[in-house]
């Protein structure tokens, strides 16, 4: 349940001499389609509705996303950029590739690994109150893994009468200016784009236009496209083409949190405020996460 980052590094020398190879194979001739690098990355945050922007992203007829997390600049950056191409899917000239690893975000070596592939990607990261995500993780955690302490055991030394622990994942990750700084380090503001986790669940054509305009695609995912499912309380899509029923992600999205005693809440939001404030200031937009 701890943080911890590990991966062999690869030669710089030998990583741009293998960029230039698999950018010259991955030239087609013609308008053939061909499998080329993303040109965006969802880069987090795990629990943050990664998966449900990247389902609404693939509606559009100009977007094909990689389904899987490929997790290369995080865990795989030793099997090179040639296997890494490998993993996406075909696309032609004007089609906008992408792939989504919300672990790139916490992950120290990534900002550079991935300005070293390339240095105009657009980046995306879905944030959400961070003690809300916390404790999505952990309930997500409890049901993969039973017997697990209780989140107030993990969040705080020696219960809630201690300090917070920070190392703890679940809250390491919710630490999201002290993240975002090390991307800061190596891209321009203007190439980061981060999108409010609750409006995406309120308002996902609000989000999906913004999201379009930041890509540089025509705004075709609308209102039109969604419809909020009461029971698990979060957007669906109506019927796809060519099927005969709305499509809602998983069992587990939405599913009802564990609940954490109030005390533990308030002691999390003094922690977060000033994090959180940090934040808003990096970002450029206020959340409202109170």
């Amino acid at each position: 349940l701890r943080s911890s980052e590990c991966s062999r590094p690869v030669p710089e020398l030998a990583l741009k001499s293998e960029l230039v190879a698999s950018l010259r194979d991955a030239s087609p001739s013609g308008g053939s389609a061909a499998r080329r690098f993303p040109h965006a990355l969802i880069i987090g945050v795990k629990k943050g509705g990664t998966r449900a922007l990247l389902e609404f992203l693939r509606l559009h007829p100009d977007v094909r996303a990689l389904g899987s997390e490929p997790h290369f600049f995080d865990r795989h950056y030793a099997r090179g950029l040639s296997w890494y191409r490998s993993m996406m899917p075909k696309a032609l000239d004007g089609q906008i590739v992408m792939e989504k690893t919300p672990r790139y975000f916490v992950t120290p070596e990534t900002p550079a690994r991935v300005r070293a592939m390339s240095q105009d990607i657009k980046l995306i990261v879905v944030v959400r109150d961070p003690i809300t995500r916390a404790i999505s993780d952990y309930t997500q955690i409890v049901s993969k893994t039973p017997g697990v302490p209780s989140f107030e055991s993990l969040a705080f030394k020696n219960g809630t009468a201690g300090s917070v622990d920070a190392l703890w994942s679940p809250l390491h990750i919710g630490l999201y200016a002290r993240h975002l700084e090390r991307w800061l380090a190596h891209f321009p503001p203007a190439q980061i784009h981060f999108v409010h986790g609750e409006r995406l669940v309120h308002d996902p054509a609000g989000e999906m236009g913004r999201v379009q305009d930041f890509l540089g695609l025509q705004r075709i995912v609308t209102d039109k496209h969604f419809y909020f499912n009461k029971t698990k309380g979060f957007p669906c899509l109506k019927k796809p083409e060519g099927s005969s029923k709305p499509h809602c992600l998983g069992k587990t999205k939405g599913r009802l949190h564990v609940r954490v005693q109030p005390e533990a809440v308030r002691k999390l939001r003094e922690f977060y405020y000033p994090h959180n404030l940090r934040f808003y200031q990096m970002a450029g937009m206020d959340f409202g996460w109170q």
